[in-house]
């Protein structure tokens, strides 16, 4: 396969945004997409600043250090989060005419999806965002799913960490996985209760306060952690409410 023309697709991409996005819209998009600041590439035939910001951005990815993949990845996560829905087929256009593969790419990634067996609600939060490449998004929302069901099965009014801390515990806790009697039935609850909290420590709070840009993650730990917040969504699957 040829080696993609990064400089056509910055041309013509900044071409067709210019006159459909904002400055704000095209770096809102680029900080929540890349994990890096932007150069300035000299092009004196390009006078329009959106179109500009477009292939700066873009050239700048052409710059890092990567595998062709991810970088052809990010592309095309940056070209379809800044176009909207009714110029896809224009971007996509682009992008092949480019060399950039995005319909190969997006069946690889809707295949290292669906071969994960993730839990429904992974799958509901996580699967679209996975697939055009928002892998922070995609943990994050489903790290904020997941709080959402508990605090819903547990009856609580708390959030995060200490509702975690809270519901799960084998003493005071009010959602049960085991009877809670042996030292081992004691020993797993406590378990789901430290890996839930955090959960919402490592995970949840950095996405919630921190910009995508400064925290990000890649697709092998957004795979990694969707798999975890599968297995903890299956243990409340089967968690009973004990009123305490």
């Amino acid at each position: 396969m040829s080696t993609p023309n990064y400089n056509l697709a910055a041309v013509r991409l900044g071409e067709l945004f210019k006159n459909h996005s904002t400055l704000n819209e095209i770096g809102r998009m680029a900080g929540a997409t890349f994990a890096f600041s932007r150069d300035t590439f000299p092009n004196e035939s390009i006078t329009s600043s959106r179109a500009k910001a477009v292939y700066d951005w873009i050239l700048t990815l052409a710059n890092q250090r990567m595998d062709s993949d991810a970088r052809n990845h990010l592309l095309i996560s940056f070209a379809r989060s800044v176009g909207a829905e009714s110029h896809r087929a224009e971007v996509d256009r682009i992008l092949e005419e480019s060399g950039v593969r995005g319909s190969t790419l997006d069946r690889d990634a809707v295949s290292e999806f669906s071969t994960r067996g993730f839990h429904p609600e992974v799958i509901r939060h996580a699967r679209q965002l996975f697939v055009d490449g928002h892998f922070f998004h995609a943990v994050f929302e489903v790290a904020k799913a997941y709080n959402n069901l508990v605090r819903e099965k547990s009856r609580s009014t708390r959030d995060g960490t200490a509702l975690m801390l809270e519901v799960w515990g084998w003493e005071k806790g009010v959602l049960k996985v085991t009877a809670c009697r042996t030292h081992t039935d004691k020993d797993v609850q406590d378990g789901i209760k430290f890996l839930s909290a955090g959960l919402m420590q490592a995970v949840r709070n950095p996405t919630s306060h921190e910009p995508a840009v400064e925290w990000p993650i890649t697709k092998v730990d957004c795979l990694d952690l969707l798999g975890f917040m599968s297995f903890l969504l299956r243990k409340l699957d089967n968690a009973v409410y004990v009123a305490v």
